[in-house]
């Protein structure tokens, strides 16, 4: 059991003791925290903010605490209840609101929960600006409303079928060239909010829906992150009921994966790489992925005249790298797909139907359109070291032992090889070092990361 502070909010465990886990009190105090920064940051007299949550089971109690703490700090919240991250996100700058939460811990088990916080443009905080509101947590600087000036609570239930009409507007989906294609589609929703969003969207888009999984009661049936290893039933269900595909996502709907007519994994990584694809061919221009994500995005935006470029991990790195080289289309290798023409956050909604825009354009099966992109393979491995070990200075090391290849140090180590890469990081919250490999088959792969881990384990000595 644990509690995780992190510039991009708070996670932790659901029950134990204050300071430990997420207990109704850390909740309280870091719901406190981020109002108390919206207010030191604005001159305005009423502050708004959106909260949505995922269908977690401990999702109604934290969603009360949130908005009952910003209520007391005299913020109006609009209240939208069970969403998706990418809803919360449109629903902010929507609602002309100041900021947003999001009640989700993303593909953590059931026992998990967190608060995601948003700014006025519905995306995710800087990380100075999370430091603040850690350092404000921390501080106990908290001055509440009083009872004239408490805040109000407005309902709204329909926010995904906004979404759903913000995402149908885009001038890259084509909903009649999909509804002529008559697709018949399994989607698994590990009974999250992606259970009511997707098979709306699916629905809207003409598409015969097979539902696994879409009852967002918060149990979920499998580890929610959305691998191989965790999606038997769908791929056997794609192939009983003879779909075109399955769609699967995570419980606040922010990855998105494909399993293919025959019941393979299209690859998360691959997502993106697909989506980018149907953008490019329309709208010419540049990418952007963290990383960690394959080279697969680079090979198709080059086919399409554009330049790639690659953030240090995480989303808002992501997006920061986007605004500065005003890419068409970003994301991360886990089905994160990131559109400005939307927004600037991972949304699945817009990654299913670009993707089915994309398919029907093409008529082909979706094994025929992962064949048409190239192929790599993945290993993600990592190194367990003692606190007293110096990470930096092994990572230096191995920075200086390849200094011959393409390297760069945004985020950790990155070597560039001909063939295949390898990218060397630190963790940020225990003593770890991650090894992610690429190379044109999964042996190479991994020997790769082998051979890393083996020179790392040298160094140590």
């Amino acid at each position: 059991m644990s509690l995780i502070k992190s510039i991009s909010g708070i996670r932790g465990t659901i029950g134990g003791k204050i300071g430990d886990n997420l207990t109704p009190i850390d909740t309280v105090k870091f719901a406190a925290a981020y109002g108390t920064w919206l207010k030191w940051n604005s001159d305005k007299e009423h502050l708004k903010v959106v909260i949505g949550r995922d269908a977690r089971i401990s999702g109604s109690m934290i969603q009360q605490l949130t908005v009952n703490t910003l209520v007391g700090l005299g913020i109006d919240v609009v209240d939208i209840d069970l969403s998706t991250t990418p809803t919360v996100e449109v629903a902010v700058p929507l609602e002309n609101a100041d900021g947003g939460i999001i009640l989700t811990a993303s593909h953590n088990p059931k026992q998990w929960n967190a608060l995601k916080l948003l700014n006025n443009k519905g995306e995710f905080l800087s990380g100075e600006d999370g430091a603040k509101i850690l350092e404000i947590a921390e501080s106990d600087d908290f001055n509440f409303a009083e009872v004239d000036d408490l805040g109000k609570i407005t309902k709204i239930d329909d926010y995904i079928d906004r979404h759903i009409e913000e995402v149908l507007k885009l001038k890259l989906v084509d909903a009649e060239k999909i509804k002529s294609a008559k697709f018949k589609v399994v989607v698994d929703a590990v009974n999250s909010t992606g259970g009511i969003a997707i098979p709306k969207l699916l629905k809207q888009l003409g598409a015969e829906v097979v539902e696994l999984y879409c009852e967002p009661n918060g149990h979920f049936p499998h580890n929610p992150e959305p691998l191989k290893e965790h999606l038997a039933d769908i791929s056997d269900l794609v192939q009983q009921k003879k779909a075109d595909f399955g769609v699967v996502v995570d419980p606040d709907v922010d990855r998105l994966a494909f399993i293919d007519e025959t019941g393979e994994m299209f690859g998360e990584e691959y997502t993106l790489v697909a989506c980018a694809d149907y953008v490019l061919g329309k709208t010419p221009g540049d990418t952007v992925s963290n990383l960690s994500s394959s080279r697969a995005l680079r090979d198709v935006t080059q086919k399409h005249g554009g330049n790639y470029k690659a953030s240090a991990v995480g989303e808002v790195n992501v997006v920061t790298l986007m605004k500065e080289s005003n890419a068409v289309i970003g994301g991360e290798g886990n089905g994160g797909i990131i559109y400005p023409e939307a927004h600037y956050g991972r949304d699945s909604l817009v990654g299913v139907a670009l993707f089915l825009t994309h398919l029907a354009e093409k008529k082909v099966k979706v094994s025929e359109l992962r064949a048409e992109y190239p192929a790599y393979y993945m290993s993600k491995n990592k190194i367990e070291l003692t606190p007293q070990i110096d990470v930096d200075a092994i990572l230096k090391t191995m920075e200086e032992k390849y200094a011959n290849e393409e390297i760069s140090t945004v985020d950790g180590v990155k070597i560039d090889f001909p063939e295949n890469w390898v990218h060397l990081r630190k963790s940020n919250t225990e003593p770890i070092i991650r090894i992610y490999t690429e190379a044109k088959s999964q042996q190479k792969a991994d020997e790769l990361a082998q051979q890393m881990i083996g020179e790392i384990k040298e160094i140590v000595g």
